[in-house]
């Protein structure tokens, strides 16, 4: 076990006010699903309040909602977009604009404490990194988000699509940031991290992952993580470890992987039950458990990846996500806030070996 430190950040005040921004014109399908989405958290978080950006007539039936401003974005950035569109030519899109609120503006007024968003996932993450900026020592931010397990808690899985290519030093940052993450949102003081690789033993995987293996161990042996060692893909449904580290590339495969299973176990499960009234007599005895199931595999209870290593917290809704979807995304966002993860990830980065707490990056 690591002889890392409980962080030291504390949540923020049952008074204050998180606010969330957000990108009310991303995704498939804009402001037909986070308007809705918006109302729905506002009536089950009173303490919380809403920058939502977008066009001004996509915005109007929002002008009356309390503990909401509607901010106007002429541009929008669409699904199909190359980031260089997103950067530089679309520069009052309602991406950016959202992303730009968690910044104080000029005229004094508080920013928002985090970004919800489900645009373009790489105009998203450049735009981000141009507004905000990486926190210091972070070379690339990396996207995290979680996945069920057969304990009946989560495991949360890093990186997910911002990085293709990965040094040893990438997969250890993003540890050290899908510890601060899980200590935050979990309550977990020290997460354990597993090293995804084609089998446990130290001695298999590619140059680069042997070479992160033995980062995370030294990293271990000085108490800045609690690393388990590696592990394999089926170990992410079993629980074996809190965290699992991988590339970008592996990881959106098998994201998209588990989304495709668990969309096709929900179909066979209608299917199977629907097919003669014998089925169906069936389904009555265990439609309680397969409804359960279903809620425990749908990808929609666990949308919102944080983008990790920014200054300022951001977070990617699934880009065909419905109401309820988009809805969970708020709420992770809105989770993140109020237990200072912004401020745990820079601890962590800043001086990992004894877990003290850095400059708060959220004003109580």
């Amino acid at each position: 076990m690591s002889s890392a430190q409980p962080l030291q950040a504390t949540p923020l005040s049952p008074r204050t006010q998180v606010t969330l921004s957000v990108d009310c014109m991303g995704g498939d399908h804009g402001p037909a699903v986070t308007l809705p989405a918006c109302k729905a958290f506002l009536d089950r978080h009173p303490e919380a309040s809403l920058v939502l950006v977008g066009s001004a007539d996509a915005l109007a039936p929002a002008a009356a909602w309390p503990r909401t401003t509607l901010r106007t974005a002429t541009e929008v950035v669409t699904m199909y977009d190359p980031v260089e569109v997103a950067l530089r030519r679309k520069r009052d899109s309602s991406m950016r604009v959202a992303i730009a609120a968690l910044k104080a503006d000029d005229g004094g007024v508080p920013a928002a404490h985090a970004c919800v968003s489900a645009g373009n996932t790489g105009a998203l993450m450049a735009v981000a990194r141009y507004v905000l900026k990486t926190l210091e020592d972070i070379d690339r931010p990396a996207i995290a988000t979680v996945m069920p397990n057969r304990k009946g808690g989560f495991t949360t899985v890093l990186d997910l699509g911002a990085n293709v290519d990965c040094t040893p030093e990438h997969l250890l940052q993003f540890a050290e940031m899908g510890a601060a993450l899980v200590s935050a949102v979990s309550g977990i003081d020290e997460p354990s991290v597993g090293l995804l690789n084609i089998g446990e033993e130290a001695i298999k995987g590619s140059e680069t992952i042997k070479r992160a293996g033995e980062l995370l161990r030294a990293a271990h042996q000085a108490g800045q993580l609690n690393f388990h060692g590696n592990v394999e893909g089926n170990d992410i449904f079993l629980g074996t470890t809190d965290i699992v580290v991988c590339d970008g590339f592996v990881g959106n495969v098998l994201l998209k992987t588990s989304e495709g299973l668990a969309s096709m176990l929900s179909d066979f499960i209608k299917q199977e039950f629907t097919r003669n009234p014998l089925t169906k007599l069936a389904a009555l005895a265990a439609m309680p458990v397969l409804n359960r199931f279903k809620r425990r595999v749908d990808p929609r209870g666990y949308n919102g990846a944080a983008l990790l290593g920014l200054r300022g917290l951001v977070f990617k809704s699934h880009g065909s996500a419905d109401a309820y979807a988009f809805e969970q995304a708020l709420g992770r966002a809105y989770d993140a806030a109020r237990n200072r993860l912004l401020e745990r990830v820079q601890d962590r980065i800043a001086a990992p070996s004894t877990g003290t707490a850095g400059p708060s990056a959220l004003a109580a």
